[in-house]
């Protein structure tokens, strides 16, 4: 059984390094999509809920009801932008989605503050977006809670009583993400995210490329073995890959203001992992499809599931027990604890070892499986 030849593996490298120059829009795609991206997801992946559209419906002009809407406009997560003077029109604001909430101020309400009796306001959500409406009925909750301690305060203070004390305080502190910005988790997971996609379909055409222009009968008659032919294959796309993830992690660190606070040595050395195991993946890939339609669909129904099952849009703890498993057999999986664990949280190799080892348990079992299916035959 012949051994693995050095030789034959660079002559592949070689090969493959003349097809990427003749084929430039390839690697203008590989250079410049990674950056178009994370320009495009930085910006519009974003959860963080501010400046929500609200209509008040003010029927007790007066200093309580003016305090009570400048108390909401203060905490910048409602933006009052308009006045209207009945329900048909605040009705009418939230069918056409000028508005997302309406806050009616009922006509007693001075009337009841100056009695000091109990008043009540009314704060109508458009819950057609769920994380809209959790902010602004949370928020509106709080700011109605402070009100009435602070309207209680001055009660007890004109009786001759003393400041009201709270019986239990909490002390909150927020780790790695004090401002729980969403840009800040974001960014880490569009690296990774964005690497995957880009390297996995340009090696999903490697292959497949091959077999549609011919020269795969070339390589049949040579002595190259599968190993030396994927590997030959995948190395060139690997300093591409490297290349480009070294360009969105400076972006990811500059323009967005998202440092690094781990180790980057180590960052890069699990990122050539994770690249090397998307490149597999995508050869993987070219393997099972016949044309380069087939390596694009089969890329892209690998890269929906990715996305809901890795955590990059929705927390796994949440998810089902099986629909957990099946996201511990996506490689971004494991990548996406690593980037934020080393971005976010400064972790080393001691709290991220067990994602390190899926990654190279997955990268030797798919490269396995494509040594296993590729034949040097033409079927």
């Amino acid at each position: 059984m012949r051994s693995f030849s050095l030789a034959r593996y660079w002559s592949i490298v070689k090969k493959e390094i003349i097809q990427i120059k003749r084929d430039r829009p390839s690697l203008a795609i590989a250079l410049a999509m990674p950056l178009m991206m994370l320009f495009l997801f930085g910006y519009a992946v974003n959860t963080d809920v501010s400046e929500i559209k609200t209509a008040v419906w003010n029927q007790s002009p007066s200093a309580y009801s003016r305090e009570l809407v400048s108390q909401l406009e203060n905490t910048r997560i409602f933006q009052v932008i308009a006045y209207p003077g009945s329900y048909s029109e605040l009705e009418a604001m939230l069918d056409d989605g000028s508005a997302r909430a309406a806050l009616v101020i009922p006509p007693d309400y001075t009337r009841k503050r100056d009695r000091q009796e109990r008043a009540e306001v009314q704060l109508l959500i458009d819950g057609s977006d769920p994380n809209i409406a959790r902010t602004a009925s949370a928020n509106a909750q709080l700011i109605i809670q402070n009100n009435s301690m602070t309207i209680l305060e001055e009660r007890m203070q004109k009786q001759g009583m003393g400041p009201l004390d709270p019986a239990v305080e909490l002390d909150t502190r927020v780790l790695f993400n004090p401002n729980m910005e969403s840009i800040v988790f974001n960014i880490p997971g569009l690296i990774g995210l964005i690497m995957q996609n880009v390297t996995m379909i340009l090696t999903a055409f490697s292959l497949v490329r091959e077999k549609e222009r011919g020269t795969m009968e070339q390589l049949i008659v040579t002595p190259i073995r599968p190993l030396e032919l994927l590997l030959g294959k995948i190395t060139p796309y690997v300093f591409i890959g490297f290349f480009s993830f070294c360009l969105v992690l400076l972006l990811g660190s500059t323009w967005f203001g998202v440092p690094v606070k781990g180790s980057v040595p180590l960052l890069v050395a699990l990122s050539v992992l994770f690249l090397l195991t998307t490149l597999t993946l995508g050869i993987f890939i070219s393997t099972v499809a016949k044309t380069q339609l087939q390596a694009m669909q089969i890329a892209f129904a690998f890269i929906l599931p990715s996305v809901l099952l890795s955590g990059f849009m929705f927390p796994r703890e949440t998810m089902p027990v099986v629909i957990q498993w099946l996201g511990g057999i996506v490689p971004l999986t494991y990548f996406l604890e690593i980037l934020r664990g080393i971005f976010l949280k400064g972790v080393g190799l001691e709290a991220l070892w067990r994602e390190s080892i899926g990654m190279v348990l997955f990268f030797l079992l798919i490269i396995s499986v494509a040594i296993l299916r590729f034949r040097k035959k033409i079927e």
